[in-house]
């Protein structure tokens, strides 16, 4: 039996509820391995159907889990940007349809003073599908006066938020301090395939100060920052993801490189363990 068919059956015979629900297990398959122990789930938290890139890149459902499937990834968390909030509900909504055993959607807050959106998010979020929201600086100002009332109702509900702030340590850190039970994860450590250590090391030194801040993984190139992270913040607020699909040098190449980025780190087993799923399921299991 293929590897992937056993990870799908295990994953519909052992709680997993559907349309972005959860397993019951937790972050382990069904699957041993040659010393018998359980093997855990991989999940690559930050996966885009419609990209923020200049051509506004578009893929399938079908394509990412065919990666998913190539490269040894059981879950990913699926998002659409650069359209509007009700455009990327419909686009994660079709996704998760198709592949409810496979994908897990966010929802993407475009808010504006005079575009309301938060009872958008809001329906989508207690409906129960929908087990996060993305936020990206680039689409949106992180001012109070617009952000804020996203990050509350994030807070209430026990959401996360994936939130790009394009290396604004004094946005990130008033939203961490301002919302203190809004779980935030900070996309690419700070800023997406940064070249300067000083500009990580704050948002670390952030979520060593700010417990409900969380690090993503995703395009970041300054790979001994990451294992400084585990050592000082703990793989508990760790996440890995991949920001893909992307592709060069091919979508598969691409998303097996930055998984074999984490498997390559000298940290314990169990920090990787944390990175490449405990964590992220930990705050989307309801």
């Amino acid at each position: 039996m293929p590897w992937f068919t056993s990870r799908r059956e295990f994953l519909r015979t052992s709680g997993y509820l559907g349309f972005g629900g959860v397993v019951a297990g937790w972050g382990e398959t069904a699957d041993a391995d040659d010393t018998g122990s359980r093997k855990k789930l991989v999940v690559d938290s930050h996966v885009h159907l419609k990209h923020g890139d200049a051509a506004k890149t578009e893929y399938t459902a079908e394509v990412i889990v065919r990666v998913m499937d190539a490269v040894g990834i059981d879950l990913s968390i699926v998002f659409a940007m650069s359209t509007t909030t009700r455009r990327s509900i419909e686009m994660a909504r079709e996704a998760v349809a198709q592949y409810p055993d496979r994908l897990i959607p966010y929802v993407y807050a475009l808010p504006h003073y005079q575009r309301p959106v938060i009872k958008e998010i809001e329906e989508v979020l207690v409906g129960g599908l929908f087990k996060g929201i993305k936020i990206h600086a680039g689409e949106c100002t992180l001012a109070d006066y617009v952000i804020d009332p996203v990050l509350e109702l994030a807070g209430h509900l026990r959401v996360p938020c994936l939130v790009d702030c394009l290396g604004n340590i004094s946005a990130a850190r008033r939203m961490a301090t301002t919302f203190p039970g809004t779980w935030l994860i900070i996309a690419h450590m700070g800023r997406y395939l940064c070249t300067d250590p000083k500009l990580v090391d704050q948002f670390i030194a952030l979520a060593e100060e700010c417990e409900n801040v969380f690090l993503d993984l995703s395009g970041v190139v300054l790979v001994d920052k990451i294992e400084e992270a585990v050592q000082r913040v703990g793989s508990r607020r760790i996440i890995w993801g991949t920001d893909g699909p992307h592709p060069k040098p091919d979508l598969v190449t691409f998303a097996r490189e930055e998984l074999e980025k984490i498997r390559r780190l000298e940290i314990p087993e169990e920090d990787k363990d944390n990175l490449l799923g405990g964590t992220i399921l930990r705050l989307v299991r309801k």
